[in-house]
């Protein structure tokens, strides 16, 4: 029997094990960081670093999870950077519900490629502000403000946003939700997770970059390195305010006992840490002014007699210290009340029970040397008539009494001149 060869039957059974055989994956691995708390250089650093690893592995496109109250403009602006120079799109993705884009996150927000928040969350409020969380002045200030209006109409130009909106972020502190922020075309949209965020931006063409292909079962978060979380934890107001006490109370400590060392150099460490959270925070500096002045009061306690006033003027000055330290109307997170009052009472207790004991030590009768015989009990070994000889502690000395004496009595000395003491007997 011979059996003819039909192209169309043929074509036909192509068609349908096609159908049937499953398709190969496709698209990169999505990788994922997440940025959180103030703009510092911690921050900048490792969002950089996570930008070029994403970039070097072949991701589909990094997506970032910002919560930002704000932070440095030079942090800030290097992050911008490294998305413009991103090859790979780079999302910026305001979550989960509650989350803010505030200050310098305005700026990153607005400079994404693709810029995308979840519900319950705002984008706003970019007036710039100096280290100390104060107006910067007239003059200064219209220069700082005009200078950062420019780059953020920049960015908003470049991206296709708002830029009437930008302004008055930076020069009215305006501020609006995700759903404002969509309908003034601020971000791109408003996704509910990021399995919805995914599903969104798969296959959207962003400028001059690649499409975003994304293999949705391969997601890769990268985590913070041991340096980043150091460099962030110095940049919390709640451990710049605890080092910046433990400098204090070791310098303290070294200058109430000089020779001791190490308290001194603890102390010096943690004030450098100190001071280095401290440019990356809103510091008022009227309040580490105050806490110096109590310092100051404390060692001041160790010199002068007033009677525990300047230890009180002390504490007082370090508690209103501690409260002004951090500006919180500046939008960053302050010092928190239950790191304020036990360390308040730690340290200010430190310094008081120190300054007493300093106090203490002062008044205290001498026990050494000619001094520390004065009010000393002797017994006569020698009649005094009126010189003879007592013997204190073991030690004959020589002693004169204004009337007689005799040998066995006990004395009492009441002055010392060279080596007799003057005496009078013990009634």
């Amino acid at each position: 029997m011979q059996i003819r060869f039909n192209p169309l039957l043929m074509l036909v059974f192509l068609a349908g094990l096609a159908m049937i055989t499953p398709v190969a994956a496709h698209g990169a691995p999505v990788y994922l960081v997440e940025i959180t708390g103030a703009i510092s250089p911690g921050n900048a650093d490792f969002f950089d670093s996570a930008i070029e690893r994403a970039n070097a592995e072949g991701a589909s496109c990094l997506i970032v999870v910002l919560d930002t109250p704000g932070g440095l403009a030079e942090s800030m602006r290097k992050m911008v950077m490294a998305i413009y120079a991103s090859r790979i799109p780079v999302v910026v993705y305001v979550s989960p519900a509650g989350a803010r884009a505030a200050s310098a996150g305005v700026m990153i927000t607005m400079a994404a490629d693709i810029a995308a928040m979840a519900p319950g969350t705002h984008i706003g409020a970019a007036h710039p502000v100096q280290a100390g969380g104060k107006d910067i002045g007239k003059t200064m200030s219209e220069k700082v403000t005009n200078d950062m209006v420019a780059f953020v109409k920049s960015i908003a130009n470049r991206r296709g946003r708002n830029q009437e909106w930008a302004e008055k972020a930076v020069r009215e502190s305006v501020s609006v939700t995700e759903t404002e922020a969509l309908e003034l075309k601020i971000i791109d949209l408003v996704a509910r997770d990021l399995d919805q965020l995914l599903e969104a931006i798969n296959g959207r063409k962003v400028g001059e970059k690649d499409a975003v292909d994304i293999d949705l079962d391969k997601r890769v978060w990268i985590k913070e390195s041991l340096r980043t979380r150091v460099l962030k934890a110095l940049s919390d107001p709640n451990i710049a305010y605890i080092l910046m006490m433990i400098g204090l109370a070791g310098l303290y400590f070294e200058l109430a006992h000089p020779g001791v060392i190490l308290p001194g150099v603890i102390g010096s460490i943690a004030l450098i840490l100190a001071f280095y959270s401290f440019q990356t925070l809103p510091v008022n500096f009227a309040g580490i002014l105050l806490i110096v002045l109590a310092l100051i009061f404390f060692i001041l306690e160790m010199k002068i007699t007033s009677y525990g006033l300047l230890s009180l003027a002390g504490v007082i000055c370090l508690f209103i210290g501690s409260v002004m330290l951090i500006d919180r109307n500046s939008g960053l997170p302050g010092i928190s009340w239950r790191v304020i009052m036990p360390t308040l009472a730690m340290v200010g207790g430190f310094f008081v029970v120190v300054a007493g004991l300093v106090f203490r030590a002062q008044f205290r009768r001498p026990m050494t040397g000619q001094s520390g015989l004065i009010g000393e009990i002797g017994m006569v070994k020698i009649p005094l008539t009126p010189k003879g000889r007592v013997q204190i502690h073991g030690e004959l000395w020589f002693a004169r009494c204004k009337r007689p004496v005799d040998a066995g009595a006990l004395v009492r000395v009441t002055a010392v001149d060279g080596l007799t003491l003057d005496v009078e007997p013990l009634k």
